[in-house]
């Protein structure tokens, strides 16, 4: 493991509670294969992906032991994002 990566790991322990990193973590996570396909599954019919659903339950588990983070924001709603209002300056769309 190089220098910089120890720097890095570092850093992130520094960082005030309050303040959150700007780009989402990327982890890799190794799973038994009937773990994965039963995961999968349960993503399917929630509508989810499969990692959308691993966050979805490492919240809930966090917030079921009493650990989910102050500062961490709501998960990113699903769906379409609501429609802006027209205003009078904008595109008619006639």
């Amino acid at each position: 493991m190089s220098t910089d990566s120890a720097g890095e790991a570092g850093a992130d322990r520094e960082r005030p509670a309050g303040s959150r990193p700007q780009q989402r973590k990327q982890v890799l996570l190794r799973l038994d294969p009937l773990i994965h396909d039963a995961l999968t599954r349960w993503a399917n019919d929630e509508l989810r992906s499969a990692n959308a659903q691993i966050e979805f339950l490492l919240r809930k588990a966090l917030s079921d032991a009493g650990r989910l983070p102050r500062g961490a924001g709501a998960p990113p709603r699903r769906g379409r994002p609501p429609k802006q209002p027209r205003t009078e300056d904008g595109p008619s769309g006639d």
